[in-house]
């Protein structure tokens, strides 16, 4: 086996690139969502469910995008089709998503960009995987960590920025989007198609024959593909039978207790997993041994730490989600005292909630640098623990501070937490995996993130209406308390790197 070179800076930076595009639309997304909702007419108790749109996106997209990625070998390279395709849709997308004329528009647009922005993501972490060597790959998804944080200042700031500076009007008549809002989605598609050409046009992939010979295969988790791939059938069967009639009772659970909406997902997910278990069985009985069958043996042959890794990310992103559909709100109403869209304190306060968002990217742009020495001085777990710990008080501390102003030092620990979200996991993740499905296990590792959002945006409303008496406010000190269990719960994940195969 060949070992792979070591990159220089500017070649990880070069290869990275296309991630300040990407988090340009995540960032104006993210800060900008909640107040287009309820520009549009949505209440408070009911921008969860609209939000479902984009982790389900997700959930669908990137394991079938990994699979067909890890499979893709033309003359464009192998992740690089899948990066420009996101890039167009989703440019297109961040022109048409502010001039929506309804709420259901909207959501509707929120769906498309999402997908989008999946389609272009999902190859990009891959692309870490398949560049760069065991000892590189927790400093290349740092300098991920540092673009994602560099270009969500940017992105998050572009509304107050154009407001301020250069007097764009940030607030419209009842049912307009503001023209800040509008400028900064059109400038976040020029940036986004642009960045991601300058990482296609300036990184070369290895061809088949290179990618071969640096690689080898990992004792940590089968690589069964073709002819070699086996299922035990009855147990396939079995399952699948048992999925589909808990999916079922589920499903009419939520109906009958008129449970929120957003659980029919899991419900129906449910059933749909156990229906696929049973496909899966019937088309390796009839000789078919690829595509689902394949993508659902990898799934219920995840590696160990990958397992491990799920539960961590699983409180890690309900706690991300309560901010990233709460922070409007919460800021607003607590902090700004008014949750009417139309007056300027509101406006005001989501402008801040913008620079908030701006300071705990920045700050995570600034850590990620760091991480790589403290891992390599500590461990990747300890770093990833200590993270979370410091990123769980930053999100319970918002309660504390009265002053908007002294919620810099709550998104500092934020930061902190998200600079080790956005690095560690993958960077372990990339080493436990099978080289030759490095896309499909990094798309099904997002189901560990999309299960939670579906999660939190089902029971956070229910809180937020009832038990926190509609303090918003409260949903993101239950995000801070989720975040300290998984710093816990990631002190029991082994860091076991794959062995190389022996030659």
């Amino acid at each position: 086996m060949r070992k792979k070179p070591l990159l220089s800076f500017w070649q990880l930076w070069n290869m990275s690139f296309g991630y300040v595009g990407i988090q340009f639309g995540f960032a104006l997304q993210n800060s900008n969502l909640s107040r287009i909702f309820e520009t549009l007419g949505a209440k408070q108790d009911n921008i969860p469910a609209l939000w479902i749109a984009a982790p389900l996106s997700g959930l669908i997209v990137q394991p079938i995008i990994g699979y067909m990625s890890d499979r893709t070998w033309n003359r464009f390279g192998r992740r690089k089709p899948y990066f420009l395709t996101g890039a167009i849709l989703a440019s297109l997308s961040l022109l048409v998503l502010p001039n929506s004329p309804t709420l259901w528009v909207a959501a509707g647009m929120l769906w498309m960009l999402d997908a989008s922005l999946n389609i272009t993501m999902e190859p990009m972490r891959a692309f870490v995987g398949d560049m760069l060597s065991d000892e590189q790959r927790t400093q290349g998804f740092a300098v991920q960590t540092f673009f994602i944080g560099a270009a969500s200042i940017v992105g998050s700031l572009l509304p107050w920025i154009l407001t301020n500076l250069l007097h764009i009007s940030n607030t419209a008549e009842a049912g307009l989007i503001p023209q800040s809002v509008r400028w900064a989605f059109y400038s976040g598609g020029v940036i986004y198609i642009s960045a991601v050409l300058w990482s296609i046009f300036s990184t070369k992939e290895y061809s088949p024959e290179e990618f071969e010979a640096y690689n080898a295969r990992g004792s940590d988790a089968p690589a069964k593909a073709g002819d070699a791939l086996t299922l035990d059938t009855g147990k396939y069967y079995t399952s699948g039978i048992i999925l589909v009639i808990v999916g079922l009772i589920f499903t009419f659970g939520v109906n009958h207790f008129v449970w929120d909406k957003a659980l029919y997902i899991l419900s129906i997910g449910v059933g749909v997993y156990g229906a696929l278990q049973l496909l899966s069985a019937q088309l390796f009985t009839s000789g078919q041994k690829s595509g689902l069958v394949e993508i659902v043996y990898d799934l219920n042959n995840m590696p160990k730490t990958m397992r491990q890794l799920a539960v961590v990310a699983v409180f890690t992103w309900f706690a991300m989600f309560a901010w990233f559909i709460y922070c409007t709100p919460a800021i607003t109403s607590y902090h700004f005292g008014t949750s009417d869209p139309l007056t300027k304190a509101y406006n005001d306060g989501a402008d801040w909630v913008g620079v908030l968002n701006s300071v705990y990217n920045g700050v995570a742009a600034l850590v990620a640098f760091t991480l790589p020495v403290i891992a390599r001085k500590t461990s990747r777990v300890t770093t990833h623990a200590v993270c979370l710990f410091i990123g769980g008080l930053g999100l319970m501390s918002l309660r504390w501070f009265v002053d908007p102003h002294l919620l810099v030092i709550s998104m500092a620990g934020l930061g902190i937490g998200w600079a080790g979200l956005l690095t560690m996991p993958y960077a372990i993740l990339s080493s436990v995996v099978p080289y030759r499905k490095m896309g499909v296990y990094m798309g099904m590792f997002n189901f560990f993130i999309v299960i939670p959002q579906i999660l939190a945006a089902a029971v956070l409303g229910l809180l937020v209406r009832t038990v926190f008496h509609g303090q918003a406010i409260d949903a993101l000190v239950l995000g801070g308390i989720s975040m300290i269990v998984a710093a816990g719960l990631m002190l029991r994940v082994k860091d076991e790197r794959m062995a190389p195969d022996p030659k």
